[in-house]
Parts: structure tokens; sequence; C-alpha cells
């Protein structure tokens, strides 16, 4: 597991936990910025398992 993967995953989770919170708290705001960040998490984690790929020769 590389940095971009660890990394991807923890924003990720944040931002499912802020849109969540989004939610229950009745914030579009908050809970379109969680949407955000768990999606750029997404991204940043696909790319730390391109780089893996690469480097194992997959």
């Amino acid at each position: 597991m590389n940095k971009d993967q660890v990394k991807g995953k923890i924003e990720e989770v944040k931002g499912k936990v802020k849109e969540a919170a989004g939610v229950i708290l009745d914030d579009k705001g908050m809970e379109v910025e969680g949407n955000i960040q768990k999606n750029v998490g997404k991204v940043q984690e696909g790319l730390g398992n391109i780089k893996e790929d690469i480097k194992k020769g997959n």
C-alpha cells in the first residue's frame, strides 16, 4: 500500500463523515463539501492503485 492509497482512503472516510453530518444537521453546504472530499479521496486512492500496478508490472 502506498502513500496515495492511504491518504485517499483517509480523505474518503473524512468526506463520508462530513457528508453524513451535513445530512443530520440539514446543512447542504457541508453535505456537498463532504461529497466532494469523498470523491477526491476516491480519485487519489485510484491513483495510488495505478501506481502500485505499474510498480508490480501488471
